[in-house]
């Protein structure tokens, strides 16, 4: 990770966390939820705030370490980090919940 001075999120970023208080939310502290966030909802200039703050290797953890991003972001981020869509957890087929009552 890039270690910027910055310790506040942008304000621009406010309507993304539009279900958090976004007062609370760290630069430092919250890394992992912001750049989810960021991948899913931000734009190209976002992304270069992402990249300048934490770096590529950040983004590569998040896309690897959740399975919360759209698949249209998993799937972009994987192409554009050469990363194997099968590591992925975003792009995996969901588990199937057994049904109640039904026996195997």
């Amino acid at each position: 990770m890039k270690q910027g001075g910055e310790t506040r999120v942008p304000e621009n970023f406010r309507p993304y966390f539009w279900d958090i208080e976004f007062e609370k939310l760290e630069v430092q502290k919250d890394i992992f939820f912001i750049t989810k966030r960021i991948l899913d909802r931000g734009n190209f200039s976002d992304i270069r705030w992402l990249i300048k703050t934490y770096g590529i290797e950040v983004i590569k953890k998040v896309v690897l370490g959740t399975r919360d991003l759209d698949r249209l972001t998993g799937n972009f981020w994987a192409d554009i980090l050469g990363l194997d869509k099968k590591q992925v957890p975003c792009l995996q087929k969901p588990y199937s919940p057994i049904h109640f009552g039904l026996s195997s």
